[in-house]
């Protein structure tokens, strides 16, 4: 079954692909529009190997990098915080409901105007967006946790840290990987955004000024490198989690 499961991971994409070129070839799909792989293809291989897409690649994974750092760390100690006690939680979980639904987008004036047209702007843009799905699902983990590991925790005399390090941190981590994995996949959708305003370069700036000139096949070349980018984060952080929870029980 699990053979059969990667054989069609596999030829699903494929057969995609299959497809769109047929029907370019065939007229079906305008390739003024939606191109086709093959014209994809011939002008992906070049600035592959010129170098610069991966430079522009380069600048937007440290932008994700640092922006998820920013968000999830806070997001990971207010959660456990708000799951453990509950006066930090009434006190904070309004505001979280409150700001939350907030959509990211609708904040990147207000951020740029804070914090300019520089780098700051970009990173924070993916840290907010990071923050509040690693914050909820923390929290969801900790409360989520059976009371007697709390209660055990509290008659041996377990200090403050102690609740944090041995009970609310492991028995959340399942959900804090969630929360992780939720917030790797926002932070690459608000990258783009963020680099679409005078970021200088990144995969954002190579699509802006790709439709700029509508360069269809330079704007897809920037979109398979962001879903490169997801392949390969999503895979590092299962990586990270199997290594960090050995008693996560593995899928079917």
């Amino acid at each position: 079954m699990r053979a059969e499961a990667k054989v069609i991971s596999f030829f699903s994409p494929v057969l995609l692909l299959i497809l769109w070129e047929i029907l370019a070839r065939s007229g079906v799909l305008d390739i003024r529009l939606f191109s086709s792989p093959s014209l994809i293809l011939q002008t992906f291989i070049p600035v592959l190997f010129s170098g610069e897409l991966l430079l522009h690649t380069w600048v937007s994974v440290r932008r994700i990098l640092l922006g998820f750092l920013a968000g999830a760390v806070p997001g990971i100690l207010l959660g456990l915080s708000m799951g453990l006690f509950p006066l930090v939680r009434a006190a904070l979980e309004p505001m979280v409901a409150i700001t939350f639904p907030i959509p990211k987008l609708a904040i990147m004036p207000l951020i740029l105007l804070v914090f300019g047209l520089g780098e700051t702007s970009k990173v924070f843009t993916v840290g907010i967006g990071v923050f509040y799905l690693v914050l909820i699902n923390t929290m969801s983990g900790v409360l989520n946790i059976d009371k007697i590991y709390l209660d055990v925790a509290k008659n041996y005399g377990a200090s403050r840290w102690n609740f944090y390090r041995t009970v609310a941190l492991p028995g959340a981590m399942p959900m804090i990987f969630a929360g992780l994995k939720l917030g790797m996949g926002t932070a690459l959708i608000l990258i783009v955004a963020a680099e679409l305003t005078a970021a200088g370069a990144g995969l954002g700036d190579w699509i802006w000024r790709a439709y700029d000139m509508f360069d269809i096949e330079r704007m897809f070349t920037s979109l398979i490198m962001l879903t490169v980018l997801g392949y390969l984060f999503s895979n590092l952080l299962d990586i990270v989690e199997r290594w960090v929870i050995p008693w996560k029980s593995p899928h079917a």
